[in-house]
């Protein structure tokens, strides 16, 4: 297993890339967590460390932002990202021992190097969950199978001085704590820094991603190690246990941002034929021009430019590009306790009116779908 000792700013690169990659879709764009990661090397050092490094009686809270990445009035700040920290501490009155991302992606794996970098406050190898998804509640780590635990979220956001700037602190039920925060990204144009949930080193262990964010980085080096585009996307697919579903033209391109989320479709016309995929942030169902299901989230779906062989997500897509698809099996991911619950995929189906639960029994259990026949 690949594992990474000490963040460097060499490893900025690898990190946004195999974030990206592992964002399947989703997880926000390489070029925000490259510029925040920077940032936060140029304010400090971040302190990087493995679980096992930590007091067994530590606190750990997850950092994360929420919104939709195509919404184009997203205003955070670096000291929106302190100021998150600082209002859970006062709330909660718990000091973290450390600090995790919920999720990787092109921005989310370097949630928490900023606050790191300042505080002091180390960087768990550890994600919530080690793909991007779209919920809070698959965030969770299963928090929300816990009768009695009090979720504590607060949200952070907008331009000040002005009718968006948020700053918002939330406790209770974890599924409308969830709906909230993401309706505070709305109010604040489109983004929020979030800290949530504090949570025991023993639970991370049992349901944490381990090593989240070196498999990150193993990933993106592999994608840079490509001396090609088609040798760049090989590597990924070699690394990941995966396959190259096929490459062609991006068309009938539908995006469309509601509550905080981007919601869409699209068809890839190859030279054999057709491929419907459609996105909730992240990319949640392959069919072939037969209507046959090629692969589903969790599985990874990730999209690459076949000029370039480097990752684009849902929302930097266009009509007309070049892409190739590739997917590989949530079993080569690293998924947090949030993943095996079928009632989080429910909310899947709903939306994009597709079926889930019946081609992911290997996950969850045989489950009826949600859908309304």
């Amino acid at each position: 297993m690949y594992i990474v000792d000490k963040l460097t700013k060499d490893l900025i690169e690898p990190l946004v890339i195999g974030g990206c990659i592992l964002g399947g879709g989703g997880g926000g764009s390489m070029k925000s967590g490259r510029e925040l990661a920077e940032l936060a090397f140029e304010l400090g050092t971040p302190t990087f460390i493995q679980l096992d490094e930590l007091k067994a009686d530590g606190v750990v809270v997850t950092v994360s932002g929420v919104g939709a990445p195509a919404a184009k009035n997203q205003y955070v700040k670096p000291v929106d990202y302190l100021k998150a920290i600082e209002l859970l501490e006062s709330t909660s009155g718990v000091k973290p021992c450390a600090l995790m991302t919920n999720e990787n992606g092109g921005a989310a794996s370097v949630n928490g190097l900023l606050q790191s970098a300042v505080t002091g406050i180390p960087i768990l190898d550890v994600a919530c969950n080690g793909r991007a998804h779209p919920t809070g509640i698959m965030g969770s780590m299963g928090l929300t199978e816990l009768e009695d635990y009090e979720s504590i979220q607060v949200g952070v956001g907008g331009k000040k001085g002005t009718a968006a700037r948020v700053e918002m602190v939330v406790k209770g039920n974890i599924q409308s704590c969830s709906k909230m925060i993401r309706q505070a990204a709305v109010q604040a144009g489109g983004l929020v820094t979030v800290a949530r949930n504090p949570v025991s080193i023993d639970y991370i262990k049992r349901n944490g991603a381990i090593n989240a964010i070196s498999h990150a980085i193993e990933v993106g080096l592999a994608n840079m190690n490509g001396t090609t585009p088609e040798g760049k996307i090989a590597n990924v697919v070699s690394v990941l246990g995966g396959e190259i579903i096929n490459e062609g033209t991006v068309s009938s391109f539908e995006l469309t941002t509601i509550d905080g989320f981007d919601v869409g479709k699209f068809t890839l016309e190859s030279v054999s034929g057709t491929y419907d995929l459609t996105f909730w942030n992240e990319y949640m169902s392959v069919n072939n021009h037969k209507g046959e299901r090629i692969t589903t989230f969790p599985d990874m779906i990730m999209t690459f430019s076949e000029k370039t062989g480097f990752p684009v997500t849902s929302s930097e897509l266009a009509e007309g590009d070049q892409i190739v698809v590739i997917t590989a099996p949530y079993q080569n991911l690293r998924l947090g306790g949030g993943m095996y619950n079928a009632k989080n995929y429910e909310i899947v189906e709903q939306v994009l009116n597709i079926e889930i639960l019946s081609y992911i029994e290997s996950l969850v259990g045989p489950k009826k779908s949600s859908l309304v026949k």
